[in-house]
């Protein structure tokens, strides 16, 4: 982030020199007009240059950060995608044990009925009188 403020901050205080350079260099030259202004144009143009090459760096400097982004990005959702399977994995472990707890509990239930009949019978059948 610090290398972004400098780059534009660089940039003003490189055209602001560039002016103040120019116009110091119009004002005391030995020149004729042809020859200023032909100093200026080249000037400009060398500053129009030098500007090319520093808005190139900071397109590429975006893409840099752009790519970096989106690594980023996909090691997150990578990271998400791991953390979802795990708990869809542990929760489908909880839901077998449970299954098996109830129908372990359901077989309890069922014998302890049956031999609660059977307990009902016998005494039935052994004790007619009551």
């Amino acid at each position: 982030m610090a290398d972004n403020d400098n780059g534009v901050s660089g940039l003003g205080w490189f055209l602001a020199g560039l002016g103040v350079g120019a116009l110091v260099g119009v004002l005391y030259a030995p020149k004729s007009g042809k020859e200023t202004r032909d100093d200026l144009v080249a000037s400009a143009m060398d500053a129009k240059e030098k500007a090319a090459v520093l808005a190139q760096q900071g397109r590429e400097r975006a893409a840099q950060y752009a790519e970096q982004g989106k690594q980023q990005f996909g090691e997150y959702v990578d990271r998400g995608k791991e953390y979802y399977d795990r708990g869809r994995t542990q929760w489908s472990q909880y839901v077998e044990k449970g299954k098996g707890l109830v129908q372990e509990h359901q077989s309890k239930v069922a014998a302890a009925i049956d031999a609660g009949k059977d307990a009902y019978i016998h005494a039935t059948h052994d004790n007619p009188s009551t």
